[in-house]
């Protein structure tokens, strides 16, 4: 199967829920993002037009764009009984399809329009994504079946749109899938070898080498 970016999406920060409310707490989010018709600007920190609320966490050179699968969603909509789950529902900007975790590896360099970007790490999911979807046990079942997404870098900027090819130009570590490294990271942090493996590509993430560093300094 042809692998190719199907859809590009955009959020803005907004207000949810009502202050006060115990069931239904006010919170801030970008996460509910919607499809954009191309072509759309892709610069060094993400989608031109998108944003992310928590900065702490989300967005960086290294997350500059989180992706996601496009083959799950029908899963997910079984799953969670939600028929018309859409891209952008699980908080990525780009929804690609003929991809997902068990071929996507750390490293990647994808071409795709005039946009080369590179694989950054796995997406560790958040509280949010089970306050966007009513459903607090939902991050441990994206961790629990390797759905998780990954992130994006951005080495190239340029224009993209969507459905857009793409092109997996470089793969310097083939043994290095994104469920391989989700493994390790949630499963196997008890393997240091393959730990010192991880952290040794160049490519890996600043927050995901740190952490894993520092789980190695604690062992």
């Amino acid at each position: 199967m042809s692998a190719s970016i199907e859809t590009v999406c955009v959020g803005q920060i907004r207000e949810y829920g009502c202050a006060g409310d115990a069931l239904d707490p006010a919170w801030t989010t970008a996460f509910f993002k919607t499809p954009v018709a191309g072509p759309v600007a892709i610069g060094r920190d993400g989608v031109v037009g998108d944003a992310q609320a928590d900065r702490r966490f989300h967005g960086g050179a290294d997350k500059a764009i989180l992706a996601y699968s496009a083959d799950h969603l029908a899963q997910w909509g079984l799953d969670l009984g939600e028929p018309h789950m859409q891209a952008g529902g699980f908080g990525e900007s780009f929804s690609c399809s003929g991809v997902d975790e068990r071929s996507v590896c750390v490293g990647d360099r994808w071409r795709a329009g005039d946009v080369v970007l590179e694989v950054s790490q796995p997406r560790q999911p958040c509280w949010k994504l089970g306050r966007r979807w009513r459903r607090p046990q939902l991050v441990k079942q994206v961790v629990e079946t390797g759905r998780t997404g990954w992130y994006l870098r951005v080495i190239e900027p340029g224009q993209l749109s969507a459905p857009a090819a793409i092109e997996v130009v470089e793969r310097p570590h083939p043994d290095w899938t994104i469920a391989r490294a989700n493994d390790i990271f949630y499963r196997r942090r008890n393997d240091m070898s393959a730990i010192r493996e991880l952290i040794a590509l160049p490519q890996l993430s600043d927050a995901w080498r740190d952490d894993l560093a520092r789980h190695l300094q604690g062992a």
